[in-house]
């Protein structure tokens, strides 16, 4: 239930004056989350409204948080085993600045189902459901509709370039989190190819080994481009395992709606002056920093305003320090100050 407290603030004795009364403050409304649903494409998804104290009828900025890639939940997680908190962790920091927030369970996750698919849907269908979330979060009676916000994560990333694309009105912010910055497929052979690497410097690999590896990789990528058959036989195990996965039935239509997607161009149509943020972690295998100058190059062109890049020096993918488990329900102090950096011109304005 809402508790509210109502502060009543008295003016002094005024000499040659009967005793005056200021106007009343408005009642502190306290910090709560509230629980949502929206349909896209005829599925409901489900998911969290943050709202942090506020003073009643204080209109505040609101941000659309979105997870990277997988079945991710609401907080950003992909239970048991993969929970770091990433988005619920995000939630926290926006709202000790006044931001509140909006975080939902996607296809196949939590309490939202697949709308009768057998397969993972497609890049498309990510973004329809990713607008219904913001039209959903800039109904909420407090959100102030010219400050909404979307913050991605990893494919979150490119998804808040999407979704930009394509709502009214547009997003007064981006934040994008150690975003998704080059076609899917190849930014999955850079990743494995720095793991080939690091096995071969480990001693787990021979140098030729890693060469062959790389070369059959390239070869199953190019023939799923292509719609050709691909053959992985000759790839480690779990090399092979992972192309099959991805290629197959369940997750190719996926895979292909994702590789076609360019970020850099999908960046060049964002709206001029739209305030915003792209992070890269030093220690950040999944998106190495050196991926970046395509992507920063279009918002420039685009001409977004600041913060722009902010270089996140020894931090990984999750935003911890390097080394730290997986499961570290935490976000450094350098990732933190970013968030705070790009809500900047509205955190004042929506605290009491």
């Amino acid at each position: 239930m809402l508790v509210a407290a109502v502060a009543l603030v008295t003016a002094g004795p005024v000499p040659g004056t009967a005793w005056a009364s200021a106007a009343p403050r408005a009642a502190l409304v306290s910090a709560m989350d509230r629980e949502v649903h929206f349909t896209a494409d005829g599925t409901t998804a489900y998911g969290s409204v943050h709202i942090p104290a506020h003073r009643a009828g204080r209109r505040l900025a609101a941000a659309l948080l979105l997870p990277g890639s997988d079945p991710t939940d609401r907080n950003g997680d992909e239970p048991p085993d993969y929970t770091p908190h990433t988005l619920a962790l995000m939630a926290g920091v926006l709202s000790g600045d006044g931001v509140m927030s909006l975080r939902f369970d996607k296809y196949g996750t939590g309490h939202t189902g697949l709308g009768g698919r057998n397969s993972a849907p497609d890049m498309g269908a990510y973004t329809r459901q990713a607008v219904a979330a913001y039209n959903t979060l800039r109904a909420q009676p407090e959100t102030d509709p010219h400050a909404l916000l979307v913050v991605g994560h990893s494919e979150g990333g490119l998804q808040a370039l999407l979704v930009d694309r394509v709502v009214q009105p547009k997003p007064a912010g981006l934040a994008l989190i150690a975003p998704q910055d080059m076609r899917l497929l190849d930014l999955v052979r850079l990743q494995l190819a720095a793991a080939l690497n690091r096995a071969v410097a480990a001693g787990q690999l021979t140098a030729l080994q890693a060469w062959l590896n790389n070369r059959g990789v390239a070869r199953a990528m190019a023939d799923f481009r292509a719609r050709r058959p691909v053959d992985t036989s000759g790839l480690l195990p779990s090399l092979s395992s992972l192309l099959k996965g991805m290629f197959g039935p369940v997750n190719a239509d996926f895979v292909r709606s994702d590789d076609a997607l360019y970020p850099s161009s999908v960046a060049r149509g964002i709206a001029h002056d739209t305030r915003t943020l792209v992070t890269c972690g030093t220690e950040d295998t999944n998106v190495p920093c050196r991926t970046m100058p395509s992507l920063l190059s279009a918002l420039a062109a685009a001409r977004t305003t600041d913060p722009g890049l902010r270089v996140l020096l020894g931090l990984d993918h999750l935003l911890h320090p390097a080394g730290s488990p997986v499961n570290d329900p935490v976000i450094a102090p350098a990732a933190q100050q970013s968030l705070h950096d790009v809500v900047r011109p509205w955190r004042h304005a929506t605290q009491g």
